[in-house]
């Protein structure tokens, strides 16, 4: 009788162990593991926002900026069935050129007869299953007040199952971005180009006041501080003042030669002037003897003391 009872029980377990194993596992609620996958892009196509699910990382590539209209593309698992429906929404505002916010692009899930996809908040089926999702829409001007903007909701009797945010950021702000982003590019190619340590601290400086200025709300004040950045004003780097110096070394000793040199051809010149005017002397002098003699040669030897005269400045 009690080995009956013990094999009885063994088997109980067992089945209740092979349940459990087969059973499909619950997702909890609000751990974000209903919505597996999604992207945002703009009306161009250009990704802004990408969801990737190997990493669980979300890469911001371009700012969601308010006013646009962008594009939703996701995928909802829905592995565990549950009473009732599930409801979708969204924060977007409907765009002239789309009429509906959802279009379902599987064919397979069945959304039932509550689904509608012109409103902005829908009801669909819960059943098993997996479906993708495209959402289509504009940001509204108030999404850039909010720290988050809250694009899908996907929930459960009012309960969050999963939801898409995006930091949406205004016109202004994305200029500044975009230029800080060029900057920052700048700044990278200072660096391992050996640029003088002193201009890079300065340049790193402007940049982290800029970004100060656009968290506090000045975003324009902090674009023009962007702006007044420029990489091509850089001083050389410490290579190329190290291959300046030998050559104003160089250029320092040519100098020198040129005066020694100079101060010597001048010394001669100096000398060479004080004979003449010496010889000059004497040659006023003969003259003034001669002519009592020959009128003649006083007067050419006037005119060679004249020439004289002229040669050494007298």
């Amino acid at each position: 009788m009690k080995n009956r009872i013990l094999a009885l029980s063994l088997m109980l377990l067992l089945t209740t162990v092979i349940i459990v194993s087969i059973s499909p596992p619950a997702l909890a609620v609000g751990t974000g593991q209903w919505i597996s996958t999604y992207k945002i892009e703009d009306s161009t196509g250009q990704l802004l926002v990408q969801y990737d699910p190997a990493t669980n990382t979300t890469a911001t590539l371009s700012p969601v900026i308010p006013g646009t209209a962008i594009k939703v593309t996701f995928t909802v698992d829905v592995i565990v069935a549950g009473t009732g429906n599930l409801q979708l929404t969204t924060g977007l505002s409907k765009t002239s050129a789309n009429s509906q916010f959802w279009n379902l692009e599987s064919a397979t899930y069945n959304m039932g007869s509550a689904y509608n996809p012109n409103s902005q908040s829908t009801q669909f089926t819960w059943t098993v299953g997996t479906f993708d999702m495209v959402l289509t829409g504009t940001v509204p001007a108030s999404a850039s007040s909010t720290s988050l903007f809250q694009v899908v909701g996907l929930y459960s009797t009012g309960t969050t199952l999963d939801k898409i945010t995006v930091s949406a950021t205004s016109a202004g702000m994305a200029t500044f971005l975009s230029i800080y982003s060029q900057q920052e590019s700048k700044l990278k190619g200072l660096i391992s180009g050996g640029v003088d340590q002193g201009y890079i601290d300065l340049y790193t400086k402007v940049m982290n006041e800029s970004q100060a200025l656009a968290t506090a709300g000045q975003v324009q004040a902090a674009t023009t501080l962007l702006n007044d950045l420029n990489a091509s004003n850089a001083p050389p780097s410490s290579t190329m003042q190290a291959l300046f110096l030998p050559l104003i070394g160089v250029m320092v000793a040519i100098a020198v030669i040129f005066a020694v040199l100079f101060l010597r051809i001048r010394g001669k010149v100096s000398y060479y002037q004080l004979v003449v005017e010496d010889q000059i002397k004497d040659l006023e002098g003969l003259t003034l003897r001669i002519s009592k003699i020959d009128r003649a040669s006083s007067s050419s030897l006037e005119s060679v003391k004249d020439r004289l005269k002229r040669l050494v400045g007298m």
